[in-house]
């Protein structure tokens, strides 16, 4: 759900110990700013996304950018990445587990771990 259609400016100001600076278009949006996302391909402008609900980061930026903003519930990113899930390949690395014990629930225990790995590598 993209809020801006457009390039517009962005200045982003925050450190660990203060209250940070999120301004597009000179707005500032930090007090409903939960979270933001930089990236940038290159010879492309950057892209911000901003979630929404107060928060900070740490890090300064003054440029134009594609800016879009999202709702700060990221359960969309979880229905994702299990989306994205190989049900053939979670069966063979789950069974390849040296962490299975044959005790109650092993296998939803190797489930959960598999996917906790293979999230926290993506």
């Amino acid at each position: 759900m993209s809020v801006f259609d457009q390039s517009r400016r962005v200045r982003i100001t925050a450190a660990l110990d203060e209250l940070p600076v999120i301004e597009v278009d000179g707005l500032d949006l930090a007090p409903t700013v939960e979270a933001y996302r930089i990236t940038q391909v290159p010879g492309k402008a950057p892209e911000v996304t901003l979630f929404l609900k107060p928060g900070w980061k740490g890090l300064d930026l003054d440029v134009l950018a594609e800016v879009s903003a999202e709702p700060a519930d990221l359960r969309h990113v979880v229905v994702d990445f299990l989306n994205a899930v190989d049900a053939q390949k979670l069966d063979e690395a789950v069974f390849a587990r040296e962490d299975l014990d044959g005790r109650p629930g092993e296998l939803t225990r190797g489930l959960l771990s598999q996917l906790k790995e293979w999230a926290a590598s993506a």
